[in-house]
């Protein structure tokens, strides 16, 4: 009897264990976490991960989600091994973040090999939604088109139409100038010329003058991060913009207008589609996020970070199972996306996020309200692509 009744006592544990069933889900931030796209991404998108599954998990209990990061360095070899180490060995079943557009395209390619899930939130070049789409990526936060048709074609439309590109020589870069150079001439401008600069430079001085030397009314910084900071400091020294010549920031961050500071950035055009003090919402977040990252401001990649992954686990708990990168993915193309940060959107058939996306100008310093008040909004259109 006794026996019996053990046998009644698991099957009845085994029967509530599924009607409870836990899903285990594991995440990996791969990111740049100590060099040039750090402040942009690094530490902060880990931050933002955190956030996004705790406030997920507190709601949902059968949900389990472990968290994993690693430093890709700058390099495709590095981002493209850890990334098969993860899927094959790790059994991570997404990997999010990945400023440099290099390192992401090579992700991305491992992601289709091994069936992953790749979630674009810090890399730009729009090839991860044109020739170089595929069923497991999904690109988030912003890309150069969007970069280009924002600050691109306002700087043509009121007069900067002459231009000469400062552009970062790798995938980013490329991309960022190709489709800011098809901006410009459909708009009716010109393009002088281009110079590609290593990544991660100090010193601009020689491809600084080759610009100034080119007399266009605009030099393009087809740059980030650590690079997009040197190049305006450099330019300020050399006068550029006090000879009459025009900078365009065509990625330009929170991050880098706090490192110029307001009397150096002053003025610039930049495209995003999130600012942490445009509505109480994004500061009521942005509060939070500085627990972990207190003296900085958070970017656009760590809002998409956040995002990204609480989209990508409604999928899973819709789904019951993490295992099947397509189907995951398929399911996050099918539920229209609704977070507090971007709002409603949807994600297109080849992976683009749709929302919609901002044009700022950086506030003069006697503009500025409080610390980290940088943008006026200058415009607000939908993100929507044709690449």
């Amino acid at each position: 009897m006794k026996h019996l009744l053990g046998l009644a006592a698991v099957s009845a544990a085994l029967a509530c264990g599924t009607a409870h069933a836990q899903v285990t889900v594991k995440i990996g931030v791969l990111s740049d976490m100590s060099s040039l796209y750090s402040d942009i991404g690094g530490p902060g998108s880990v931050a933002a991960a955190k956030m996004a599954i705790a406030d997920f998990t507190a709601a949902h209990k059968d949900i389990k989600v472990e968290l994993v990061t690693a430093d890709h360095q700058n390099k495709p070899d590095i981002g493209s091994s850890i990334a098969s180490q993860w899927f094959d060995v790790d059994k991570v079943d997404m990997i999010i973040d990945t400023p440099n557009s290099g390192v992401a395209l090579a992700v991305s390619e491992v992601a289709k090999q091994k069936n992953g899930i790749f979630i674009v939130s810090g890399a730009a070049a729009s090839d991860l939604t044109g020739p170089k789409c595929n069923a497991n990526t999904i690109h988030w936060t912003y890309d150069t088109w969007m970069l280009a048709n924002g600050t691109g074609k306002a700087m043509v439309k009121t007069g900067g139409d002459t231009w000469f590109f400062l552009t970062a020589d790798y995938a980013f870069g490329h991309a960022l100038e190709r489709d800011t150079m098809a901006v410009v001439n459909a708009n009716g401008g010109k393009v002088l010329g281009q110079v590609r600069h290593p990544l991660n430079t100090n010193d601009f001085s020689s491809f600084l003058l080759q610009a100034q030397a080119s007399k266009a009314k605009v030099i393009g910084l087809a740059n980030a991060g650590g690079d997009t900071i040197n190049s305006i400091k450099q330019a300020a020294e050399f006068g550029i913009v006090k000879g009459g010549q025009s900078l365009a920031g065509l990625l330009v961050f929170a991050s880098d207008v706090a490192a110029l500071g307001l009397p150096t950035a002053q003025g610039l055009a930049l495209t995003e589609t999130w600012y942490w003090d445009m509505n109480d919402v994004n500061r009521a977040w942005t509060k939070r996020w500085q627990q972990e990252r207190a003296g900085k401001y958070p970017t656009m990649i760590h809002a998409g970070v956040y995002a990204g992954i609480t989209h990508y686990l409604k999928a899973v708990e819709a789904l019951k199972s993490a295992k099947d990168g397509k189907v995951v993915v398929a399911k996050m193309k099918e539920m229209p996306t609704d977070d507090p940060l971007f709002g409603k959107g949807t994600i297109r058939a080849d992976g683009r996020k749709i929302h919609d996306a901002y044009l700022f100008e950086v506030k003069k310093p006697a503009e500025s309200k409080h610390p980290g008040d940088f943008y006026k909004l200058s415009l607000s259109f939908l993100l929507i692509f044709f690449n």
